[in-house]
């Protein structure tokens, strides 16, 4: 259950920054938001999509009929983002700890612990 708000709170935290300030959550990766459509972009996949996440893993948390396979979902998703991570070191080599690597072990951590954490 640890792992599961964990997850959460990782996630709701991403998904408000994503909404209220999406330039900022990006600019240590060098992206620039320069319109409506580009702020757009990342409240959609950075805020609505961390706020998703976090909802689905409440409702996890609560109900343990979908549990099993929405703690999977979410553990999936997060090797997803920490594989692009080691796709982007073969063909980008970045180089510093923060942010690529930091945001790498964050996801592998979470998603090895709610593999665990299936019941």
């Amino acid at each position: 259950m640890i792992a599961i708000v964990t997850a959460a709170v990782f996630f709701s935290g991403m998904g408000v920054y994503g909404l209220v300030a999406p330039a900022a959550l990006v600019r240590p990766f060098g992206i620039q938001v320069t319109g409506a459509h580009a702020r757009t972009e990342v409240r959609a996949v950075y805020g609505g999509f961390g706020l998703a996440f976090a909802g689905l893993l409440v409702v996890a948390a609560i109900d343990a009929e979908i549990r099993r396979g929405a703690v999977i979902a979410v553990a999936v998703a997060l090797a997803g983002m920490a594989a692009g991570r080691l796709v982007g070191r073969v063909f980008d080599r970045p180089a510093a700890f923060y942010p690529t690597w930091f945001y790498f072990w964050a996801e592998l951590v979470l998603a090895v612990a709610l593999w665990l954490a299936v019941d």
